[in-house]
This record gives structure tokens, C-alpha cells and sequence, in this order.
């Protein structure tokens, strides 16, 4: 058959067209080729533990995005990212050795939006809790019933990227959902006499407690009908060893306060309860329980044999024995070397003692994260 140029034009025509369109068109299919291997997304709520930036497009008074934090943070040349860190978060290096080619982005960062939210979207928020009043003491914070909402606007825009079918799959199947929340409740509400005297008085630690569980299951639950399937739950760490509280209250490098620690210790063991009910009730649901507590008290404990210097004053800080009243900033004092330091900050742990961490978290067995490590978790 002899084809007339005219024919020839509108077949060229119809290819031109075609390309064009395939974009558009398939942009769910080519975006979800994409992902095709390893991990899906990385979606990370919580705490300044794990906040990678999102306090930065906040008017608040919890924020990293001033020097010298983030002063090893490769990818910014050192320059500060709004981690409240010297280097790499918990998130990031989990991140990165299951596979992830980029960072999660901090969901109120304008680039968090297209493609690059299939890798991961960051949610955490600095002072942030699972109650909406924790944090209030920095004046804006995101908490975890936000967070939340926010997760469901990612949702709608992967449903748009991906199809609804292969969104779900994704989400359900390939994505990892963690969660690091909990010590502000503590540390920034119930503990904090200025704002919160008052709930102190008329609820004990049980009620308070109890106030949190309640919360948290409803979130979590909230988390699964929105399509997640696979959990890591951080426990709350030894809040009372941290370079802050052993400042305030003048005790010696090995002691730690008892209060916030036992606190923690009460909430913990509540927690692995709710874990393992969701385990339970919740159809097709892996949680997995991270026993944070265990971990980075080991940590304190043992520094020396993880090689550093010190587990109880701050790189970074200001006032006291510990350097722990002041958070890091232009005009704290800074150690020489952040690597032998358990802690950046006050409050945080240095990037080296999150890359042991992590690696605790990725390898370890069922005595520090349970029922799976996060390498199977992945792979489950």
C-alpha cells in the first residue's frame, strides 16, 4: 500500500502528539516505573528527633536553621538544614540504607510536591507531641493529629501521580510509615510546671498516660484507614539522662533524673501493649516496636565502648556543668569533635550516635525492635 504524504504527516503528526501526551497520559505509570525497586516511600512522623525542616516555614521559637547545626550535613555543605542535629537524623540514615535514592522532603517545603514526594514525605515536627496542647511553649509546632492531616493531602496527590490502585499498593505494600513521638509529652507538657501545673494537679501520671494511649491509638488507627500497612513506633528514650535535665538539676555525668525516666518507663510499657493490639486488630497491619529506651540508655552507659568521650555534655550549648541550658546556636560553645559526643545538643543525640542508632534499628534482633528488624520490615 503506497501511503500519500498527507498520511505520512498525520501518522508523524499523531507520534509527535502521542510523546507529548505520554507524559500526562502515563505520568502514573512512568512515576510508579520508577519506583519499581526497593523501598517505596519513607514517611516520617514525629519530633524534633527527626525533623528534617518543616519548622523552618513555621513562626516558632523551636528551630534548628541557624549555625552550627547541620554543620556536617553533606548534602547542604554544612549549611543548616532545620535538623536538630550536626549531621544526618535517625530518618535519613534509615533512609538510606534500606535503599532510599533521596531524603524524604519536609512536607511545608515548597519542593515537596510531584515526584519527589514518592520517595518520602517528612512530617515531624520540632515540640511536637501526640497531644495538641504539648509544645505550646514554643508557640507554633505541628502536632501529630496535623501531621496526620497532612499525610492525607500526600495521599490525594499520589493518587493523582499513580492511580488509585497502584497509590494504594504503594502506600500499603513498599512504604514505611515511622513514628517518633512521645518525650515532648513529657518533657513539654506534663513536666513543664509553667503551663501545666494545673493538669498535673488534677491528672495523675496513670490519667495522663492513659490521655496519651487513647490518642495515639486513634492516630495510628487513623494512619491504616488512610492506607498505611507497615509501622516502626520509637518508644521514649531515657528523657531523664539528657544533657538539659542533668544541667537544671545539677547531678553528677553518671546519674540521670528518676521522674522523667520512669515516666517514660510507664509510657513505654503501655505502648508495647497498643503495638501489639494493632498487631492484632488491624487486618493486614505490621507494627513494629523500637525499643528506643534500651538503646540509647546502652548508649549513655556504655559510651566509652562505642568510642566516645562523653554522654553527658552537649557539643553544642550553653550554661552548666553539661552545657545543657542554652540550645545550640551562633554563640554556643562547640567541642572539637562532634564525633565523640552522644550529644549535639541539650536535647539531641550527635549524627554519630544516630548512625548507631540506626544500624541498631536496621540489624538488630527482637530485644531492641521487635517482632522484626526494619530490614525485614521492608522486605515483608
Amino acid at each position: 500500500m503506497i501511503l500519500t504524504m498527507a498520511i505520512i504527516r498525520s501518522y508523524i503528526t499523531l507520534a509527535f502528539v502521542g510523546l507529548i501526551l505520554l507524559p500526562i497520559n502515563n505520568l502514573n505509570f512512568l512515576a510508579y516505573a520508577a519506583e519499581s525497586e526497593g523501598l517505596g516511600a519513607s514517611f516520617i512522623f514525629g519530633d524534633s528527633l527527626v525533623d528534617c525542616g518543616n519548622n523552618n516555614y513555621l513562626s516558632t521559637l523551636s528551630k534548628a536553621n541557624i549555625r552550627p547545626n547541620g554543620m556536617d550535613f553533606q548534602p547542604s555543605g554544612g549549611n543548616p538544614t532545620g535538623r536538630f542535629t550536626n549531621g544526618r537524623t535517625i530518618g535519613d540514615i534509615i533512609g538510606e540504607e534500606l535503599g532510599q535514592p533521596n531524603y524524604a522532603v519536609p512536607f511545608l517545603a515548597p519542593n515537596a510536591t510531584g515526584k519527589a514526594i514518592l520517595y518520602g514525605v517528612n512530617y515531624a515536627s520540632g515540640g511536637a507531641g501526640i497531644m495538641n496542647a504539648t509544645g505550646r511553649i514554643f508557640v507554633n509546632r505541628v502536632g501529630m493529629d496535623i501531621q496526620i492531616d497532612y499525610f492525607n493531602e500526600t495521599r490525594k496527590q499520589i493518587d493523582k501521580l499513580l492511580g488509585p490502585s497502584k497509590a494504594k499498593e504503594y502506600i500499603s505494600k513498599r512504604s514505611i510509615f515511622s513514628i517518633t513521638v512521645g518525650a515532648n509529652d513529657f518533657l513539654n507538657n506534663y513536666l513543664l510546671p509553667v503551663l501545666s501545673i494545673g493538669a498535673r494537679i488534677s491528672e495523675t501520671p496513670d490519667a495522663f498516660i492513659d490521655d496519651l494511649i487513647t490518642h495515639f491509638r486513634a492516630q495510628l488507627t487513623r494512619l491504616y484507614q488512610l492506607g498505611a500497612r507497615k509501622f516502626v513506633i520509637g518508644n521514649v528514650g531515657p528523657i531523664g539522662c539528657i544533657p538539659y535535665q542533668k544541667t537544671i538539676n545539677q547531678l553528677d555525668q553518671n546519674q540521670c533524673v528518676e521522674l522523667p525516666n520512669k515516666l517514660a518507663l510507664q509510657y513505654n510499657g503501655r505502648l508495647k501493649d497498643l503495638v501489639a493490639e494493632l498487631n492484632d486488630n488491624l487486618p493486614g497491619s505490621t507494627f513494629v516496636y523500637a525499643n528506643v529506651y534500651d538503646l540509647v540508655s546502652d548508649l549513655i552507659t556504655n559510651y566509652e565502648k562505642y568510642g566516645f568521650s562523653t554522654a553527658s555534655r552537649a557539643c553544642c550549648g550553653n550554661g552548666g556543668q553539661y552545657a545543657g541550658i542554652v540550645p545550640c546556636g551562633p554563640t554556643s560553645s562547640l567541642c572539637t569533635d562532634r564525633s565523640k559526643h552522644v550529644f549535639w545538643d541539650p536535647y539531641h543525640p550527635s549524627e554519630a550516635a544516630n548512625i548507631i542508632l540506626a544500624k541498631k534499628l536496621l540489624d538488630g534482633d527482637t530485644r531492641v525492635i521487635s517482632p522484626m528488624n526494619l530490614r525485614q520490615l521492608r522486605d515483608h
